[in-house]
């Protein structure tokens, strides 16, 4: 019988600005899905409201000041079948007030503002479109 993967859970928060969304490529240096585009994102180590404003803080520089919730979303499971992982991931998004105080930490290599709609175009980690959908979902 085969063992069903550990469930791990992370936050995903996407930051807006200008109707466009902020999009981070993964360095070689993170534990996992590098040199793919991904939202500010980390493990969960405290509660997930915490921990997004934490994960903002490091890899953007962006203190709470700076930005604005907009929508937290319910949990979404993401499978990752090509290497037998689980995500549960807390989505959110938030606003931001001004995008050039935006400084990326070693955990990304590059930023770019993108259409929302251009998410699909790009190599992302896994659920990335899925969260994106749910915080901007306007029921």
């Amino acid at each position: 019988m085969s063992q069903s993967p550990p469930l791990t859970q992370v936050v995903t928060s996407i930051l807006e600005s200008e109707g466009k969304i902020l999009i981070l490529l993964r360095s070689q240096k993170v534990s996992t899905y590098q040199g793919k585009w991904a939202g500010v994102a980390g493990y969960l180590e405290t509660d997930p409201d915490t921990q997004a404003l934490t994960e903002i803080r490091e890899e953007t520089g962006l203190q709470s000041g700076d930005i604005t919730l907009v929508r937290r979303a319910a949990p979404l499971l993401v499978e990752d079948k090509t290497r037998g992982w689980k995500w549960l991931i807390h989505p959110y998004l938030f606003h931001v007030r001004d995008k050039s105080k935006i400084r990326i930490d070693w955990e990304h290599k590059e930023a770019r503002w993108i259409d929302p709609a251009d998410v699909g175009k790009y190599d992302t980690v896994p659920g990335l479109k899925e969260v994106l959908e749910q915080v901007t979902r306007t029921t």
